[in-house]
């Protein structure tokens, strides 16, 4: 980069010591990021700062893209009572306790996410404020979930039945302008008198939602965790899966060599929701951590089978999944056998191709935004300088207070 090369006037330029580039496998020494207009305008070294702009220097922190969450949920809290906290809530209450959630979240250094369900299509509200707010991450938006009548999370908006009615429902969503349909083939944890090794939707069903999603040019991910759930949304096409975990009622089963195969062949993301942030007094329920080794060994095999993973969190659903639980989520991924790069691709780059901001996220090159995080430490070897915020620039506007808000990683 030269001093010509980028535009002085009105220009901010970062330095720091190192930086990741979202896609490669190795730090950069001495880099020079030159943001203008809240885009990535060049990326250079130390001696190719444009004479006028406003220099800001890191001292030894790396620079790596913001973090990308591919599944969370803005509607709640990350209280012991999620669901009870919401309902109590009117729309102006819950729209404000969103935006709160949205700003810690960036605070993080996770400067997009995906809000995989919400109620009263109120992540569309918060999309919107987020073009006019540099204090709100990027949002991509779902709204509520298609679900059964009284199926998994049916108190976001009710639930629907028939080829017919969900077609339909996912047409009342496109038109409402979400950017991904998000459909429950399961049941879940968070929803009593659901089962997530059951099956919600019928094949038929499943496949009406894709076909009308894609009609209108939208993806389809499918909340599924048993075996038979999951082998139904890829048999119907989505684009992509979460949890994946082929959990049963009182256990978890391993997953299906032949679905593994095919998950992998297929290219289906898949948004594993790992991430537990330490919080006093709280801990994974009881029952999911007795389970955990057997999920984890499921995700590894996965993984092994070369099936496409991405850092998605559940961000929101109890005290241990706070708004900005990305950042622990990076520090499980090795668990899997994805190497320290690897998993910063899964919560950079590869988190954003999946939520269709490939062409402008997750990584540090010229033209893209200019989300950037700067952290203490090599995130490379040390998934933990994660937590050691330096500096948190969303859309190039640097957050007030970034890293504050979390505890702090323990040990």
């Amino acid at each position: 980069m030269t001093p010509s090369a980028a535009p002085a006037g009105g220009a901010t330029v970062l330095r720091a010591a190192w930086s990741y580039d979202g896609i490669g496998g190795t730090l950069t020494p001495d880099p020079v990021l030159v943001l203008v207009g809240g885009v990535i305008a060049a990326v250079g070294r130390r001696d190719g700062v444009p004479e006028g702009a406003d220099v800001v220097d890191l001292g030894g922190a790396t620079l790596l893209p913001g973090l990308v969450d591919p599944h969370v949920h803005l509607a709640f809290d990350a209280s012991p009572d999620p669901v009870g906290h919401l309902a109590a809530r009117d729309a102006a209450a819950a729209l404000a306790a969103m935006a709160a959630a949205a700003r810690r979240a960036a605070r993080g250094g996770v400067t997009t996410v995906r809000d995989l369900g919400d109620r009263d299509y109120l992540s569309l509200t918060l999309r919107g404020a987020a073009a006019s707010d540099a204090s709100l991450p990027t949002i991509v938006a779902a709204g509520p979930p298609i679900t059964t009548p009284e199926g998994h999370c049916h108190f976001l908006g009710g639930g629907v039945s028939g080829v017919e009615a969900v077609r339909a429902a996912v047409r009342e969503r496109a038109e409402r302008g979400v950017d991904v349909i998000k459909i429950m083939a399961s049941g879940g944890q968070l929803t009593p008198g659901t089962r997530p090794e059951i099956s919600q939707f019928t094949l038929e069903e499943l496949r009406a939602a894709v076909g009308e999603a894609h009609r209108h040019g939208l993806p389809v991910t499918a909340h599924a965790h048993g075996a038979g759930p999951v082998a139904d949304a890829l048999a119907a096409g989505v684009d992509g899966l979460e949890h994946v975990t082929f959990m049963t009622s009182d256990g978890v089963d391993r997953a299906p060599d032949d679905l593994v195969t095919a998950i992998a062949k297929r290219g289906t993301a898949l948004g594993i929701t790992l991430g537990v942030a330490p919080v006093e007094g709280s801990a994974m329920p009881p029952a999911m951590a007795a389970r955990l080794p057997a999920l984890i060994a499921n995700a590894r095999r996965l993984c092994g089978a070369g099936a496409r993973i991405v850092a998605g969190t559940d961000a929101g659903i109890g005290p241990v999944k706070p708004p900005d639980v990305l950042r622990w989520a990076v520090g499980e991924l090795p668990a899997l056998g994805l190497s320290g790069a690897e998993a910063l691709r899964c919560a950079t780059s590869l988190a954003a191709e999946v939520c269709g901001l490939g062409d402008r996220k997750g990584r540090l090159a010229p033209g893209y935004d200019a989300d950037v995080l700067a952290v203490d430490g090599n995130p490379l070897d040390d998934p933990a300088a994660l937590h050691r915020i330096r500096a948190v620039y969303v859309r190039g506007h640097r957050l007030p207070g970034a890293g504050a808000g979390s505890p702090e990683p323990e040990g």
